[in-house]
């Protein structure tokens, strides 16, 4: 018998066994990529002033909106950089 360490596990070997706990976790993304995708579209609706008192700018925000998953730290990146200006 081989044994191997946590880090060693492949891929399938992690993967759940159980279907629908496999569909919750998609339904769990799919739902969290919708509020992200709301919340940034409705950051691109307010107008300048308040995405300037925010630190962010609508160039920020369409960046964050093509980047996918990773927004939050793009616009942190912003607010930090407009805050140093």
């Amino acid at each position: 018998m081989a044994l191997s360490l946590p880090g060693e596990r492949s891929l399938a070997a992690a993967t759940p066994a159980n279907p629908f706990v496999a569909f919750a976790r998609w339904i769990a993304k799919a739902q969290a990529a919708r509020t992200r995708r709301v919340a940034l579209s409705a950051l691109l609706e307010l107008d300048h002033a308040r995405l300037s008192d925010l630190g962010i700018s609508r160039d920020d925000v369409v960046a964050a909106m093509a980047s996918g998953a990773h927004a939050a730290p793009i616009l942190n990146a912003a607010r930090a950089r407009n805050a140093r200006a």
